[in-house]
């Protein structure tokens, strides 16, 4: 505020004021108090966010004191010049993200469209034609749109992913832990009708019936993806381990590697091409092989266990266990060179998991009983039998599941003296990590529904989907945060270029603490923004 006199001795205060705007905005002035009545000098502009009022601010004030801080004191009738926002830029957010696709290695695809294409979907996943918006807001300089679909094309040709998962490997080998990798497989449906060589209706873990395709995730231990792969939407899950994992294992000559995947995957013939690769193993096992697993407790202890009583003994690696005599009390401890028809099997009792069998069973066991009583039209659900037309309730089968409730078993080619029975089973439990990228693709990322129609883009597309993937974990494991909060903390953070007389101004908003720590953990705490 500066105080002049006016030519009849009058007092003129000069002030900058900050006045609301009928359509919600804040206008910047520059007014003169001569008495009791203010009037306006100059209109500078109107801001809608912190980081542009506090440029229009700092703006009126660099009017009201050019150069030394002297005002002129021949102050101009009327406005003379509005500001204009040239440019708005979420330089923080960008700088983070820009700063774990290079961390990663990323940059070695050389492909500024592919890249600003992961990086976009991160910010807001949605349409590659409508990225161009996102990238937009931020105020990120892009390619065009035929320069982004020709990088989709490059991305087939040129070996994107294999670039990007040498990239992955070197990082997790240096930053985790690739003593153990993690598989499992999920489904990607299409908005289209029609099937095609890859697109196809299988199985869905959605229970839909739009085309599909198969997607194979490999992760180390920590949920860091290393490899994906794509296949037909009615293709088995379990045939879909040995083309990734092996080629994963190859291509990076490592030896001793242990291969954790869930029952789906359990087949005699993939637990024979594991081994024969020189691959360790631990495969969830399906409940139905206790009672020839566990055939001695059942003979000695009938079904009582104990809440955490674990058995280590064996499963024969096809048809019954001849290596396991019921006729012994104890059960056989594995051995690769004397156990040749057998793997070693570890099962474990939980009390709570049993409770929670029991109440799925009940259900189910209502169920059936409401279709056997034609008081629920239905397809056949479980434990209902069908004789000459009847329908009965399958007494027996739903007994022998009573007797298996709150039994867990795994599979594995790993000596007892390797690896014990409680590290096999903290180990399989690890795939929480697989799920839990999984979801982060199909939800943070949404890389589903897919919309693309041939097979070079519908890979292209999950070769972005990896790529953001990958810096969305490691931001993850950065900061303690999902990459939701991470992008919901800076992108409000704006730098924002306010142009008055041809001159520009810069000013941002304030970090907020959760973007201070952000920006500590991910090592840009002394970025400018």
């Amino acid at each position: 505020m500066d105080t002049l006199i006016g030519p009849v001795g009058s007092v003129v205060v000069v002030f900058v004021r900050k006045v609301p705007t009928a359509s919600g905005a804040t206008a910047v002035q520059i007014a003169e108090r001569v008495g009791d009545r203010d009037s306006v000098i100059e209109h500078v502009g109107s801001a809608r966010t912190p980081a542009e009022l506090v440029a229009l601010l700092e703006v009126a004030r660099a009017r009201m004191h050019p150069g030394q801080g002297e005002l002129e004191l021949t102050l101009p009738a009327g406005p003379v010049g509005r500001g204009v926002i040239t440019g708005k830029r979420c330089a923080l957010l960008w700088q983070v993200l820009t700063g774990g696709y290079r961390e990663l290695g990323f940059h070695a695809v050389g492909d500024d469209a592919f890249e600003q294409m992961v990086l976009a979907r991160i910010v807001e996943p949605t349409s590659k034609a409508d990225s161009l918006r996102v990238l937009e807001e931020i105020g990120v300089e892009h390619a065009s749109l035929r320069t982004m679909f020709r990088s989709l094309k490059r991305c087939q040709a040129r070996g994107y992913r294999d670039t990007l998962a040498a990239a992955c490997y070197e990082h997790a080998s240096t930053a985790g832990d690739l003593s153990l990798v993690l598989y499992d497989v999920t489904t990607f449906y299409f908005e289209a009708e029609d099937e095609d060589d890859l697109r196809k209706v299988g199985y869905s873990k959605e229970r839909r019936v739009d085309p599909q395709v198969l997607v194979g995730l490999l992760v180390d231990r920590n949920g860091f993806p290393l490899q994906v792969g794509c296949f037909e939407g009615n293709k088995a899950e379990k045939v879909t381990i040995i083309p990734i994992v092996t080629a994963f294992a190859a291509r990076h000559s490592i030896e001793g590697m242990v291969v954790v995947a869930d029952a789906g995957m359990l087949s005699a013939a993939n637990l024979r091409e594991l081994d024969e690769a020189g691959l360790r193993f631990i495969v969830g096992s399906r409940v139905t092989k206790a009672p020839i697993d566990l055939a001695s407790h059942f003979r000695w202890h009938g079904d009582a266990f104990t809440d955490g009583q674990v058995i280590d003994t064996l499963t024969p690696r096809r048809g019954r266990n001849t290596d396991n005599d019921p006729a012994l009390r104890a059960e056989p401890v594995w051995e690769p060179g004397e156990h040749d028809g057998s793997w070693r099997a570890v099962w474990a009792y939980s009390a709570k998991r049993a409770a929670r069998d029991s109440r799925t069973l009940t259900l189910q066991e209502n169920r059936a009983k409401a279709v056997v009583a034609g008081e629920k039209a239905a397809r056949t659900p479980r434990f209902v039998k069908t004789s000459n037309g009847a329908r009965t309730l399958d007494e027996a089968s739903l007994a022998r599941a009573r007797r298996l409730e709150g039994l867990k078993g795994y599979v594995t080619n790993i000596p007892v003296e390797v690896m014990p029975a409680g590290e096999v089973i903290g180990s399989y439990h690890d795939l929480w990590q697989v799920e839990a990228s999984f979801r982060m693709s199909k939800s943070d990322l949404r890389a589903r529904p897919i919309f693309h129609h041939t097979k070079d883009a519908i890979e292209a597309h999950l070769t972005i989907v990896f790529a953001a993937l990958a810096i969305s974990r490691r931001l993850q494991d950065q900061t303690g945060m999902s990459i939701k909060k991470v992008v919901r903390a800076l992108r409000p953070i704006q730098q924002i270029t306010l142009t008055i007389g041809g001159h520009p101004h810069t000013a941002a908003d304030p970090l907020t603490d959760a973007a201070r720590d952000i920006l500590t953990a991910t090592g840009h705490d002394g970025a400018t923004h």
